[in-house]
């Protein structure tokens, strides 16, 4: 998990349209022109931005006759998954330690 691949991925998905993008095909692969009705944006800005995801990673494409179908590529949102997943140390950490000092303060006042 390459941190600068990380943060490409963040940026990328950072933009509010690219971001829909993503949502649209968390359900299954689309065609553009389903894209720009789902989105009601224009045929250009969609293509700039699955050319965009696409360049970074984010999302494949194949043919279906003249059509361009674009689904998600897994391996970029497995990585941000795992780095989210992280944080859940810190957090049990923490987490753990309040109830330490929670049960401390109970003993404290059962004296």
């Amino acid at each position: 998990m390459n941190t600068a691949t990380l943060q490409l991925t963040l940026q990328t998905i950072s933009e509010p349209n690219r971001f829909n993008i993503v949502e649209l095909l968390k359900k299954g692969p689309l065609s553009v022109s389903e894209i720009v009705r789902a989105l009601n944006i224009g045929q250009p800005q969609v293509s700039r931005h699955l050319r965009i995801l696409s360049e970074t990673g984010l999302v494949r494409s194949h043919s279906k006759g003249q059509m361009r179908i674009y689904s998600l590529e897994a391996q970029p949102f497995q990585d941000l998954d795992a780095w989210f997943d992280s944080f859940s140390i810190l957090w049990e950490e923490r987490l753990d330690n309040f109830e330490d000092y929670m049960l401390e303060i109970m003993r404290k006042e059962d004296k």
